[in-house]
């Protein structure tokens, strides 16, 4: 059972004035025999709030996998990626990489996403847009892959082959 965290990062929701859909999406997509949501929480377009939240739930919570939701866009306030860069022990580029090839088959703006994915210690961190059907959708595209990438992250010796 991996223990996860959903973040939703989005100052109208922080302030009260939208309530946060895309954070249950995710949730509701995870299968509850592979993970537990552990941890929910919601925080304004802020570096130093988002950087808190992932360092709290890596650091001290041991959170298996955290799943942002928000601010991956090209607004000046859109800067998870670089709160999240800025907690990174290793990137995972073929997570994003995945997650915008699947959205292009739906429209052209899937390029302007900048989510990144990211590790720190033995914590996965995966952008994702902050609309409930490109968090959804982009989730979907790396799911399958997720079980495993968060084995090996944990150190599994199993050999690595095709799923």
């Amino acid at each position: 059972m991996y223990r996860v965290g959903i973040l939703t990062i989005s100052d109208k929701g922080h302030a009260g004035e939208r309530e946060d859909t895309a954070g249950p999406e995710l949730g509701r997509l995870l299968d509850p025999q592979i993970y537990q949501v552990a941890a929910t929480g919601l925080v304004p377009d802020e570096h130093e709030a988002i950087v808190a939240k992932l360092v709290e739930w890596s650091d001290q919570d041991h959170l298996d996998l955290i799943l942002t939701t928000g601010g991956t866009g090209l607004t000046p306030r859109d800067i998870t990626p670089e709160a999240t860069l800025a907690v990174a022990h290793r990137l995972v580029p073929g997570i994003p990489e995945a997650m915008r090839a699947a959205g292009l088959q739906k429209t052209p703006y899937a390029m302007l996403s900048r989510a990144v994915a990211v590790t720190r210690g033995c914590t996965l961190i995966i952008n994702l847009p902050g609309s409930p059907k490109g968090a959804r959708e982009s989730l979907e595209a790396v799911l399958p892959a997720l079980p495993h990438a968060l084995e090996k992250l944990q150190g599994s010796p199993a050999e690595c082959g095709t799923p």
